[in-house]
């Protein structure tokens, strides 16, 4: 993810500021944000630059969060603190779809001995709402509230599939690409003919275009009273593993399709539920 989007730069679909936006609020929330698994321990010169705040006002918001219980200090690095998990919990308490997919990613990642994962689409990226880990096998951490760029995951583009035409417009019309691996699809045209292939086959297979070596599956979870769809939930592969299987291409297969079956169950529940 780009330096720019973590300062707080507009997303796709955010919207404009006007006379009620509050800068300084805004200015302390890309502090929290500049923080990540890359990088969770910062110096003031590096949240200044990551948020292209300048050191005086970097300094300020950081130490109004240090004195909130945000942000901890040993005098020269800042890292944040459990408690900024707060701010999502009402978001995540309120939420059903992390307590109904749970159970099914977990029976699901059992029976492939696979991660399993559930997001939503917020802004340009994809945000974690449920995880179940069997190993790690990307570089970076996931875990519920991690973040990625929508267009280079499987949940994003079966999310982004799933957007009304307005919508999904304005996000391509904002969307700034960046070639995370060789076989990232850079271009409008490239993800707008992907995006077709997923809205008529109803899944997406990711082939190494977040992380060299990382492959994903992902199907979307409707709302089928609110006709919209709500989430995806994916299962995460080893490239390797893959390649090693006696036949790659009905392994493939067989995953997808128990993808689709786990999205399809967690549908019922959402759509029953509300």
């Amino acid at each position: 993810m780009t330096d720019a989007a973590v300062a707080g730069a507009p997303q796709a679909g955010a919207p404009q500021a006007s006379d009620q936006y509050v800068q300084s609020l805004a200015r302390g929330l890309s502090v929290i944000r500049a923080f990540d698994a890359a990088n969770p321990i910062m110096t003031l010169s590096e949240v200044a630059a990551r948020t292209n705040l300048t050191r005086a006002t970097a300094r300020r918001f950081l130490h109004t969060l240090v004195e909130l219980g945000y942000v901890r200090t040993d005098g020269k690095t800042f890292a944040l603190t459990a408690m900024v998990l707060q701010l999502g919990y009402s978001y995540l308490s309120a939420l059903s779809l992390p307590q109904l997919a749970q159970p099914h990613l977990e029976e699901l990642s059992l029976k492939l001995g696979e991660s399993t994962s559930a997001a939503v689409l917020d802004g340009a990226d994809i945000f974690y709402v449920a995880r179940v880990t069997t190993r790690r096998i990307m570089t970076v951490g996931i875990s519920v509230g991690t973040r990625f760029p929508a267009y280079a995951t499987s949940m994003g583009r079966v999310l982004l599939a799933g957007l009304p035409q307005q919508k999904l417009d304005e996000y391509l019309s904002s969307v700034e690409f960046e070639a995370l691996t060789p076989r990232t699809i850079t271009s409008r045209g490239e993800l707008v003919a992907e995006l077709d292939r997923v809205r008529r086959q109803g899944w997406c297979l990711l082939d190494q275009e977040l992380e060299l070596g990382l492959m994903s599956i992902a199907a979307p979870v409707w709302n089928h009273n609110a006709g919209h769809v709500a989430a995806a939930v994916n299962v995460s592969l080893q490239a390797q593993n893959v390649a090693a299987q006696p036949n790659p291409e009905a392994y493939l297969e067989s995953v997808k399709e128990q993808i689709v079956e786990t999205a399809r169950a967690i549908s019922q529940d959402v759509s029953a539920k509300h």
